[in-house]
């Protein structure tokens, strides 16, 4: 099974640069997208005429905001938006579909802000996120792709001495919360 996670920043500009062409090229089973920046319509829009796929989308109420997106060539038995939380859940940032065998979970993690405005919400998240994983992960097991939205290891940054818990990103709540997913097995 091929299974791809993209963050395209924005569905309507990269169907301008071939979005769909490049989907039969790549001929994922599943694709992931994050912040696809559009309204459901918008998005079904953009990806008009695609063949071969269903096509599930959840869009932020924020307008040209955030939202995430998954292309299946096998229909989902179900779909989830968002993980259940209302604070959390309007900002278009969790799909889920399941299939027979498993779940398979899109996310764009809420950034910390350039001022770390938002580093609190971002902890709140995180704990909320992993809680829904888990309750998912008791009926079967789960695929998760996305954009984390952390420099987890120094290796992904180039200059992590300057930006530790300074930088959106790379501050050590955000790192314990992705050490924190890996750690409960995903």
């Amino acid at each position: 099974m091929k299974l791809i996670s993209w963050n395209l920043n924005g569905v309507r500009a990269v169907a301008k640069k071939g979005l769909i062409e490049k989907i039969y090229a790549m001929n994922p089973d599943i694709i992931g997208f994050q912040e696809t920046k559009a309204q459901d319509d918008q998005v079904r829009e953009a990806l008009f005429g695609i063949n071969g796929y269903h096509l599930y989308s959840n869009s932020a109420e924020k307008k040209g905001y955030s939202g995430t997106a998954i292309l299946s060539k096998k229909k989902a038995l179900s779909t989830v938006k968002g993980i259940g939380i209302e604070e959390f859940d309007n900002e278009g940032r969790v799909l889920t579909c399941e299939f027979d065998t498993f779940y398979f979970v899109t996310v764009y993690v809420p950034n910390s802000g350039g001022q770390l405005l938002r580093l609190e919400y971002r902890t709140k998240w995180d704990k909320a996120f992993l809680e829904f994983l888990k309750k998912l992960e008791l009926k079967k097991p789960v695929i998760i792709c996305g954009d984390f939205n952390v420099a987890h290891k120094a290796i992904d940054l180039k200059n992590p001495k300057s930006n530790y818990n300074k930088s959106a990103g790379y501050m050590q709540v955000e790192i314990d919360g992705m050490d924190n997913f890996i750690n409960a097995g995903f």
